[in-house]
């Protein structure tokens, strides 16, 4: 099958953001599926592409998939209305790909939600289906967070809503996600959960190992590599740091790898407090991060203390985390805490907790035995449960079913 994939915010394995929808263009490629991607330009991806852009996109081969670039920049780190207008410029350049004649499948990976508008377009226009991918909700989390006009949130119930309840298939990543988007009048049969998962090639025991020049060589190293965002939370990362420093925790330096519109405040407040025991990188290639995972002792997985981010966030860091085999401390109640449970791979300690934080990270530094256990049973988790592999021929089944449903069968996917 002919298969569009449209996700704004792309990146290949050369880039630092998350990779899923590179993975799953190359196992639909490689079963023998014609897939393009059609992006944009997000700070910190890399699609794999480097010729010039012409009349403001690009195009080419990367691996199994075809890639079209459009010439519209991103990033966390740009103003609201900047970013708006970054989403409506991509939806309106993706609409003619969408309505290319003989596709039989359109993927509209959410966010932005935006990302729909061309796949509805197709759908009106030419009868193409489409799969609606829900990796954050939109509106339910920017209401939760709060900073977000009223009409913009209104315009965006009224799409989410078609978007569920047009598409052939919806794929979440959680079973929160899954329930918001039921709840807006999707077809539970139709609903799936394909959750984030392990890149055990690139992150694992196997991976050589690198330190910055910044860590002592009996450091234990608390890595955070994601946003610098306002959903984050890293300044209670910050208040934990200073609590240990004032303790006097020796031996335990924290790495803060990444960018986002939060970081040079971020940096600013760690000088001003004399905070020695914090280092910031700047984003790094998927390779590098995986090395860079290997030669830490513990990941990090914060964000804000937003109720909404239990059930509805599926962050990368704690996958990476995982596969790595490191210990992984959250601060996220819900689905993360339940995964960290489980092994017991890591520790889970309530959000906005700055001396939970500290006493965690506290009694992994002083404890290489149990930071070796934990580890053991992160990585047994990410080779038995959370293989990308493996979900992404799960999505394949499920794009295949919606291009093509047998009469008077649903084809229902869940892990």
């Amino acid at each position: 099958m002919r298969v569009l994939y449209l996700h704004q915010h792309h990146s290949g394995p050369g880039g630092s953001t998350a990779t899923r929808s590179h993975a799953f263009a190359e196992a639909l490629g490689a079963a023998g599926h014609d897939v393009t991607i059609a992006c944009g330009r997000y700070v910190g991806a890399e699609t794999g592409l480097d010729g010039p852009f012409r009349r403001g996109r690009r195009e080419g081969r990367a691996g199994r998939h075809r890639v079209v670039e459009f010439d519209i920049r991103c990033g966390n780190a740009m103003g609201l209305a900047a970013r708006s207008g970054a989403f409506l410029r991509f939806a309106a350049r993706a609409v003619p790909l969408a309505c290319t004649p003989g596709l039989d499948l359109v993927v509209a990976s959410s966010t932005p939600l935006t990302v729909v508008l061309p796949a509805l377009a197709a759908r009106a226009l030419r009868g193409t289906p489409f799969v609606f991918e829900i990796r954050d909700p939109w509106p339910e989390l920017p209401r939760a967070m709060g900073g977000v006009p009223g009409p913009a949130l209104a315009a965006m119930e009224r799409l989410a809503t078609a978007a569920c309840r047009r598409a052939a298939a919806v794929v979440a990543l959680t079973e929160g996600i899954a329930e918001t988007a039921i709840a807006r009048g999707a077809d539970p049969a139709r609903v799936h959960v394909v959750p984030n998962g392990c890149d055990l090639q690139r992150f694992g025991p196997h991976v050589p190992r690198w330190r910055p020049a910044e860590a002592g060589s009996g450091e234990c190293l608390a890595l955070y590599a994601g946003a610098h965002g306002r959903a984050n939370g890293l300044g209670t990362l910050l208040d934990a740091a200073a609590i240990l420093q004032a303790r006097g925790v020796a031996g335990l330096r924290i790495l803060l790898v990444g960018e986002g519109a939060e970081k040079p405040a971020l940096m600013a407040r760690t000088a001003a407090g004399g905070l020695a025991n914090v280092t910031f990188l700047d984003p790094l290639p998927r390779a590098a991060l995986g090395a860079l995972h290997g030669g830490c002792q513990v990941a990090l997985h914060l964000l804000a203390d937003v109720s909404a981010f239990a059930e509805w966030t599926a962050p990368n860091k704690i996958m990476d985390g995982l596969a790595a085999g490191l210990p992984v401390v959250t601060n996220q109640p819900g689905r993360a805490a339940r995964i960290v449970q489980d092994g017991p791979s890591g520790i889970a300690v309530p959000p906005g907790d700055a001396p939970a934080l500290a006493a965690a990270l506290a009694r992994l530094a002083a404890d290489p035995g149990l930071r070796a256990c934990m580890g053991a049973a992160a990585r047994r988790q990410a080779v038995a449960r959370w293989d990308r592999r493996l979900l992404a021929e799960r999505f394949r089944a499920i794009l295949e079913g919606a291009a093509a449903p047998a009469p008077g069968v649903i084809v229902a996917v869940r892990p």
